[in-house]
């Protein structure tokens, strides 16, 4: 249920406890921040000596004030904290802010005391923000409790790093860009950032949400609440590194990182994943701009052959495409342009703009009109000329001409965009030039750097949800797994709708005569509870007959001493290919599948990909279609097509299995074999969660994955 924050950002009184007159502490800070706007609410400050703070009558306790108060800020010392937090509830307050650090950051003992006074504030009805944080913000309603104050504009911050937030408001500035409202999410003892994400969605003058997060707490329903926000959701997140696979005992658990996990969520939710402040900003100026587009394919113009083969492969890099332009839009190009001009794409003026700065704007009505462009992205001079005339230093001799040309050029470029509105974005080296600043004045993203114009570019292309891209709903969670062996395993999966071939558990030669008179050779001969047994030798395939399998068995269990195998039917590999299915269950976000080629090679290739999990066969098929060995799978020297389609609703059965079982950490079928006439699963195994040690808190303990079955 959405949580109602109206009085956290625009309470009718405000009181901040703890305010005081010395510089150095953050109660000085926040107070003087908070009598920026004496005259939209009532703003009182207490500290328990009384006297004058701020050059107003401080008051001894939030009693003493004698009014209810809507909202309070705690900036005091850890050990008075609780008895301040109590003193907000009983004057009535709805929102408290809470400062002081010394909680779940330092230890369990910090974390039970938190958990306590969250628990007090939620029965109480109100809402607590921290502790351990930096303050909020709100323009939009006057409300300033932080130490720093934010240049307004459309961008709700919400952040775990107070630098950070500075960091970004020196570079919005030149974009124009600033802030609806900024929260300092500190422990998420009670407010989280899903509540936070979900209430900017709802609020009127927020058209993004900026993030830096280093914890998600329930990941999932942040993807769920970034996927349903209805405005862009830019995310910028620390810890993305291999540490989280370290003790994973699958394939599917060693190759699935933090990274992985996040990239995933933020694909599956349509969150715009970045990895600094200044790619942050860069994909914000962008989604602040003009119109965006479905389409991939990028038209690269230039006015020197260095810049434009630079910016292609930096849009190439981006994701976007770069192909060459049709006869038609070449032949318009070279009735505006002179000879040597370049028409293919990049589309080069070669000098021209020398000549004739208008040939600028000529150029890019003509590549807006063409419909196989969806995107332009210009680079180079363009601004030189006008910066020359503008004492910006650059430009040629004589530029007054060509400066005036040039700012007609950008004004012609702003009428063509508006007649044929595509996404545009330029990279000049004097992005600070008249005719750029007009440009930008326009909602056309101007960047200094090649690739920040590319990279805004792919900001501006939207995602189509063709193959069921989403965050899907977790299923009902299943009856816990009983049998966490490897026939356990098969025999769940097979249950789900998973082919297997025959098989049988065997203990000594007896049990070996009588399962292979089961079914027909060739046999498979597996050691089970050995871990990674492939590597280890123990499996024996293509064995021809009883007596192969037999003098099979009779080595490997005088080698391995395994206490258990499986007598197997050998599966047809003619024309097959080995794919790799796993689910990996993640703290923060739940089940996170990973589908890729398989077999032996898996860890070596690393040919991989993921999603949250389960998986629609629709989706399924994109990530397999997206593998880089994803030719394979289409036939290549005379092999024919594999079937996509039974590789697809085989990996729906098994990532949808997966999901129901929360007991389950890891789950691997590898390898799926998947053949021109279907898909057949060729090994599981499992691996169950293990529950912290009593009375240890979630909070701060990472689950272990011991490997219950290594079959």
């Amino acid at each position: 249920m959405r949580r109602d924050l109206s009085t956290l950002f625009d309470p009718a009184s405000v009181a901040v406890v703890g305010a005081s007159d010395d510089p150095a502490k953050y109660g000085h800070a926040v107070a003087s921040q908070a009598l920026r706007a004496p005259d939209r609410r009532p703003v009182h400050l207490v500290n328990r000596r009384g006297g004058t703070v701020l050059g107003r009558v401080a008051a001894t306790s939030l009693s003493a004030i004698g009014e209810p108060v809507d909202l309070v800020v705690v900036s005091v010392p850890g050990a008075g904290f609780e008895a301040a937090v109590d003193d907000a509830l009983a004057c009535g307050a709805k929102a408290i802010v809470g400062i002081t650090a010394g909680f779940a950051e330092a230890g369990p003992a910090g974390l039970a005391r938190q958990r306590a006074v969250a628990a007090r504030v939620r029965a109480a009805g109100a809402a607590l923000v921290g502790p351990n944080c930096l303050g909020i913000a709100d323009n939009t309603t006057e409300l300033y409790l932080a130490s720093d104050r934010f240049a307004p504009g459309g961008v709700a911050l919400l952040s775990q790093s107070g630098n950070l937030a500075l960091e970004l408001q020196l570079r919005f500035a030149p974009h124009g860009l600033g802030f609806s409202r900024f929260v300092s999410l500190g422990n998420q003892a009670d407010v989280t950032l899903v509540d936070l994400v979900e209430d900017c969605a709802r609020h009127e003058s927020t058209s993004a949400i900026a993030v830096y997060a280093e914890d998600f707490g329930d990941g999932r329903a942040f993807a769920e609440a970034a996927a349903a926000a209805g405005k862009p959701v830019v995310l910028l997140t620390a810890g993305r590194g291999a540490a989280s696979a370290r003790s994973a005992q699958s394939h599917t658990g060693a190759l699935t990182t933090s990274a992985d996990v996040v990239a995933a969520a933020c694909r599956d939710a349509g969150v715009h994943l970045v990895r600094t402040p200044r790619e942050m900003t860069v994909v914000l100026a962008a989604l602040s701009a003009g119109p965006r587009t479905a389409g991939r394919r990028t038209a690269v113009f230039t006015d020197g052959g260095g810049h434009g083969a630079v910016a292609a492969d930096a849009a190439e890099d981006s994701g976007l495409d770069v192909p060459e332009l049709g006869e038609e839009t070449r032949h318009r190009l070279r009735s505006v342009l002179w000879e040597q001009s370049s028409v293919g794409n990049p589309v080069d003026l070669a000098g021209m703009g020398e000549q004739r700065p208008l040939s600028y704007a000529d150029t890019i009505g003509e590549l807006l009109a063409d419909d196989s462009v969806d995107s332009v992205l210009m680079t180079g001079y363009f601004g030189g000329y006008a910066a020359s005339e503008g004492g910006l230093g650059g430009g040629p001799a004589g530029g007054s001409v060509l400066a005036a040309g040039e700012t007609r050029a950008a004004e012609e470029i702003v009428a063509h965009l508006a007649s044929v509105p595509k996404p545009l974005v330029v990279q000049s080296m004097y992005p600070q030039s008249p005719s750029c600043r007009a440009l930008a004045g326009a909602g056309i993203p101007v960047f200094a750097a090649t690739e920040d114009a590319a990279r805004a570019l792919a900001a501006m292309t939207v995602r189509t949800p063709a193959d069921g891209l989403a965050v899907p709903p977790l299923p009902p969670t299943a009856a816990p797994l009983r049998d966490p062996g490897y026939h356990g395993v098969r025999a769940l999966l097979a249950g789900a709708g998973v082919p297997f071939p025959a098989a049988r558990e065997i203990t000594d030669e007896d049990e070996l005569h009588a399962a292979a008179g089961e079914f027909e050779g060739p046999y498979v001969l597996k050691a089970l509870h050995v871990l990674h047994k492939s590597d280890a030798g123990g499996v024996a395939l293509r064995l021809a007959d009883r007596a192969a399998l037999l003098a099979a068995y009779r080595e490997m269990r005088a080698r391995l001493g395994a206490p258990a195998y499986s007598v197997e039917a050998m599966a047809d590999l003619t024309d097959g290919i080995e794919l790799i299915v796993g689910v990996h269950r993640d703290r923060r976000f739940g089940p996170v599948a990973m589908v890729g080629l398989g077999g032996t090679l898996t860890e070596t290739l690393r040919d991989v990909a993921f999603s949250l999990a389960p998986l629609p066969a629709r989706r399924a098929e994109t990530l397999l279609r997206g593998l880089r060995t994803a030719a394979l799978l289409d036939g290549v020297r005379g092999r024919p097509p594999v079937d996509v389609a039974a590789a697809a609703a085989a990996i729906e059965r098994i990532t949808t299995l997966a999901a129901a079982h929360p007991e389950i950490a890891e789950l691997e079928v590898n390898p799926l074999l998947v053949r021109p006439d279907g898909a057949l699963a060729l090994d599981a195994r499992a691996v169950l969660d293990q529950p912290g040690p009593a009375g240890t808190p979630a909070e701060l303990h990472r689950p272990g994955l011991p490997c219950t079955d290594l079959g």
